[in-house]
């Protein structure tokens, strides 16, 4: 279980990238890992295909795992935690408190 969604605007809080933040582009529950947009960029030597017909070299965001990772909600970094409104799970910043979806 990952305290963190698709979508989600999150901070890297350790690894080279430390102190960036994106948007979550997937993530993976099997292996924890997270694609954040613009953190974690490797090259890839790619050969000619129909998608890609020059091939060439390709620039592209590589997964980071997901303790490395922290939500921003309302601009500041905080911890997630998990509570019960109206009979539903809901997340909640446990910096302010409130329900963040």
């Amino acid at each position: 279980m990952l305290k963190i969604k698709k979508g989600d605007t999150v901070k890297v809080i350790a690894g080279k990238d430390n102190g960036k933040q994106g948007k979550v582009v997937s993530v993976d529950l099997k292996t924890r890992k997270v694609i954040v947009e613009g953190v974690n960029m490797v090259t890839r030597h790619t050969k000619p295909s129909q998608a890609n017909p020059n091939g060439g070299i390709v620039r592209k965001e590589a997964p980071i795992d997901g303790s490395n990772v922290m939500l921003v909600y309302k601009g500041k970094p905080t911890r997630v935690g998990f509570g019960m409104k109206d009979g539903k799970k809901v997340r909640i910043a446990k910096a302010t408190g409130e329900v963040i979806d």
